[in-house]
């Protein structure tokens, strides 16, 4: 049998006096019930290795009294403290090198061995049949609410600017609205009803956000032309590019994104959190400068206002929604990173590895690689498909 799940057998009167016992070491200690990583609480500042930017992997304490078992709060190896015996107790994940702590989460990490090949042909036909549903329900003009939905928006003011502000509005509303809701309605229907709820709301709303903005993108006043300068394309296209590796630090996991496995909130703190806590902010903001400058008109301007505007909001409530679901482990986080690119490290906050890199040479940044080329050269494809709904 595992050590650790092996069985204690004790009377009251034993059992009373460990509790004791133990409480008088952990007062000795220095620590407090609820504050160390028990029962999904990270450990306190006193003592929490975390909150040094460099710490080795693994810190010890030693105990002679046995103490109830727990799991880290992020970690998958249990800590145990065992009778007369020094005991490693890991919190977080530790670099495979040992030279660092990490109170959040590796992103990008992706285990080809622990993949089934039943749950990627779940993901396969969940998304077929979202893909029909969105088409039937949204896209198709005889069946779907894509169009009166537009129409209806498209009343309120003949300016393209006006109702694309309205539409990057809605959507954010939506968006934003039910994040903030998605602890409470996560223990009202649980997480994978909560999801599928969240991405049925937001992304027919989103795909009408797009749609429209590529049939209107030439609408508007005109406030400068730089299309014919090969080096305004160049910068363009390597911004655009540069800003899909922000854009998506959270659908690594795209079995979560389906629901196929339970969604989780996640603490990611590689990768690109090392650069910016927030990349999703930072790529959008990119993305629309990038826009902005090569369509160089109104709607693109109300466009790129609309979406910074709403990621700067994402900002300060991404981090509220983070500090109440994690505590203590994301405000060790957050003091070793930035929402600045960059101004961590540049302060001395973040230390970077040394083989930095290899965050980055995984399969998820590899198939974003892959996605924002095939984007690129899908542009004419998705603008005769947009221009079709007439929307």
């Amino acid at each position: 049998m595992d050590l650790d799940m092996a069985p204690v057998k004790r009377g009251w009167t034993e059992r009373w006096r460990l509790w004791t016992l133990t409480w008088r070491w952990l007062d000795e200690a220095g620590l407090k019930f609820g504050t160390g990583v028990h029962d999904g609480q990270p450990i306190s500042k006193s003592c929490h290795p975390c909150c040094q930017p460099v710490q080795p992997a693994l810190y010890a304490l030693k105990s002679t009294y046995l103490f109830r078992p727990f799991r880290t709060q992020l970690g998958k190896i249990p800590a145990q403290l065992y009778p007369s015996k020094k005991v490693l107790v890991q919190v977080g994940r530790s670099e495979p090198d040992g030279t660092e702590f990490l109170a959040g989460e590796d992103s990008a990490e992706f285990d080809l061995s622990k993949q089934k090949i039943s749950s990627w042909v779940y993901f396969m036909g969940v998304a077929g049949v979202v893909a029909y549903v969105l088409n039937v329900a949204w896209i198709d003009s005889s069946t779907g609410f894509g169009k009166p939905f537009i129409d209806a928006v498209s009343s309120i003011s003949e300016s393209p600017e006006v109702v694309m502000l309205i539409l990057t509005i809605i959507f954010a509303i939506a968006h934003s609205g039910l994040a903030s809701l998605r602890d409470a309605g996560e223990k009202l229907i649980g997480e994978r009803a909560f999801r599928v709820l969240f991405a049925g709301t937001a992304v027919p709303l989103a795909l009408s956000t797009v749609v429209y903005f590529i049939n209107h993108r030439y609408d508007g006043v005109q406030l400068w032309q730089l299309q014919g300068d090969p080096a305004i394309h160049e910068l363009v296209w390597f911004s655009n590019f540069i800003s899909f590796f922000f854009l998506y630090p959270s659908t690594f996991n795209l079995l979560e994104v389906a629901a196929v496995d339970k969604p989780k909130m996640h603490l990611w703190e590689t990768g690109i959190m090392r650069i910016t806590r927030h990349p999703q902010m930072v790529g959008q903001v990119i993305w629309c400068v990038a826009h902005t400058v090569w369509i160089g008109n109104s709607v693109a301007v109300a466009a790129s206002v609309g979406l910074i505007a709403h990621h700067l909001f994402g900002v300060w409530n991404g981090d509220r929604r983070l500090a109440i679901r994690y505590g203590e482990a994301f405000e060790v986080v957050k003091a070793r990173t930035s929402v600045i690119p960059f101004a961590a490290i540049l302060d001395g906050r973040q230390k970077l590895p040394k083989d930095y890199y290899k965050e980055f040479l995984r399969l998820p940044y590899l198939t974003i690689t892959a996605l924002t080329l095939g984007a690129y050269f899908a542009h004419p494809l998705m603008q005769a498909a947009s221009f079709r709904l007439h929307w």
